[in-house]
């Protein structure tokens, strides 16, 4: 029983913390005055005490004013439940200049462009879709200044040539992460936002500076992936040539010739795409290779041409639009949900009897943990948010079902009840395993494909279904059956000679 206990007293926690972050915002003193944040968040110098902006939880230890830890609790809805901004886009380019498997490369490469420069908005579930041959449609959800919003998006991808020398084996460690450099902070600097969170929370060098930016894309003329004839083990490989154009040959040479036999990284959007190292002293281009097959090597040249020559854009219409779904819809949607949920509490308590209440019990800390972690993470919450949630919860039920059932058989078997509560868990567990594993492959399948400009509702949907399948293997074997063990040691002589209890 002592393990059931030590059980207890983590769910416990797990519900109080769980509970706090769920809980609105006005509870946590949070301010509903946005005007007054909107000025701090753009000059941070300004005063603002006795004010809370956001719903984190911020500590430090040592009060040396430096938040030693930060829990980022926040709340992100999507265009159909709060509306937001939709932009429409002009590549403005000569069509008839590219080829059109070309054009597709290059009006792709720039969606994506796109997708990067809204995430750095704080969205994590714009809507991004292609119309025609150059025209482009972006939808914000919850965005209300349009000003910032589109010379965010038409602002072009920062490419960077950044100075890893000195790194050595470390040097792998920052691929694929995002990097603060000395270009970023000029640019923040000269567009007056000052440095932001986006702008924090990426790495410095070890010793705790900006990384140095060297270069930019301004330097590169062109990029393209190339099979080489280099050979390795008898094969030939991809690389990717770039030239520089001439007026930054002599810095480039300068730069290469002082650094040979060190990394340099490619640092796009302020991610770290690559980091090659100088074999030689380069001038007018060079190579760049590395373990690239022919989706990656052109992936990455055209990431490199993207942030050399971005194609330019024009903005043809700006328009604020209100939620997608109106009040009505979204009110009516939630209270289908909640009564769902409760005629699924009530059928458990009333067909299984005391183990129904336990699974009504792990149901409500289910619920509190799938909501807190949409808060953590965070989740845009959409309709399809919502009912991949509302499907997660039928998943929840039906993992306990089958320990009830299995529960059932073994006690109509003669077992005494402790014996029958750990066949039933024991037994059931392989089935609601393989259940769960099999649907989360199939909500990782619908992600992936949710992460192709245009189709991110698919991507929130099947987010929420694999956050909730993850969490009923936690309440369906555990929470569940540390309450059903606490019921059954309280009441073991009653429910022994009383088995309808057991649902019998």
């Amino acid at each position: 029983m002592s393990t059931h206990l030590r059980w207890l007293v983590f769910i416990g926690l797990l519900v109080v913390f769980c509970g706090y972050v769920v809980a609105p915002a006005a509870w946590k003193g949070v301010t509903p005055d946005a005007e007054i944040c909107e000025v701090y968040r753009r000059d941070p110098t300004i005063s603002t005490a006795g004010v809370r902006c956001d719903e984190n939880v911020v500590l430090d230890l040592n009060n040396d004013g430096t938040p030693d830890f930060t829990l980022r609790i926040s709340q992100n809805l999507g265009l159909d439940l709060v509306g937001g901004l939709r932009v429409l886009l002009r590549a403005d380019i000569d069509t008839q200049a590219y080829a059109p498997e070309d054009l597709q490369s290059a009006m792709r490469e720039t969606a994506n462009n796109i997708n990067r420069r809204v995430n750095g908005l704080g969205l994590t579930e714009a809507t991004i879709q292609q119309q025609g041959t150059n025209l482009l449609l972006v939808e914000l959800p919850g965005v209300r200044d349009r000003e910032q919003a589109v010379s965010t998006i038409q602002q072009t991808a920062l490419l960077e040539f950044v100075d890893f020398a000195g790194l050595g084996a470390v040097t792998l460690d920052y691929e694929g992460r995002s990097i603060l450099t000395t270009e970023q902070l000029a640019l923040a600097q000269q567009r007056g936002t000052g440095v932001d969170d986006v702008l924090l929370q990426r790495q410095r060098d070890p010793s705790g500076n900006p990384f140095s930016t060297v270069f930019t894309g301004a330097i590169l003329a062109r990029a393209s992936a190339l099979l080489a004839p280099i050979q390795q083990g008898g094969l030939p490989v991809w690389h990717i040539a770039f030239e520089i154009k001439p007026e930054f040959q002599e810095a480039f040479a300068n730069y290469t010739s002082s650094r040979t036999g060190e990394p340099m990284a490619i640092v796009l959007d302020g991610e770290v795409i690559s980091a090659p190292t100088i074999r030689q002293a380069l001038s007018d281009g060079g190579i760049i290779t590395g373990d690239f097959d022919e989706d990656s090597a052109k992936r990455l040249a055209l990431q490199l041409q993207s942030g050399a020559l971005p194609i330019p854009l024009t903005v043809e219409g700006a328009d604020e639009v209100g939620a997608t779904l109106g009040q009505v819809s979204v009110e009516r949607s939630i209270r289908a949900g909640l009564i769902g949920v409760f005629v699924v509490l009530t059928f458990m308590v009333v067909y299984y009897r005391v183990p129904g209440a336990a699974a009504d019990l792990a149901l409500i800390v289910f619920v509190l943990i799938n909501l807190a972690l949409f808060k953590l993470i965070p989740v845009t919450v959409t309709l399809p948010a919502i009912t991949g949630f509302l499907i997660s919860i039928g998943t929840a039920v039906d993992g306990n079902i089958l320990i009830f059932e299995r529960i059932k058989e073994e006690l109509r078997a003669g077992k005494d009840l402790q014996a029958a509560l750990d066949a039933g868990f024991h037994r059931a567990w392989t089935s609601i395993r393989d259940s769960n594993l099999s649907t989360i492959i199939i909500g990782l399948i619908l992600f992936f494909f949710g992460q192709t400009p245009g189709a991110s509702i698919v991507s929130g949907f099947a987010i929420t279904l694999i956050l909730g399948l993850f969490v009923n293997l936690f309440t369906a074997v555990i929470v569940t059956r540390t309450f059903l063990y606490l019921f059954a040691h309280l009441g073991r002589q009653t429910l022994a000679t009383r088995q309808w209890l057991m649902g019998i």
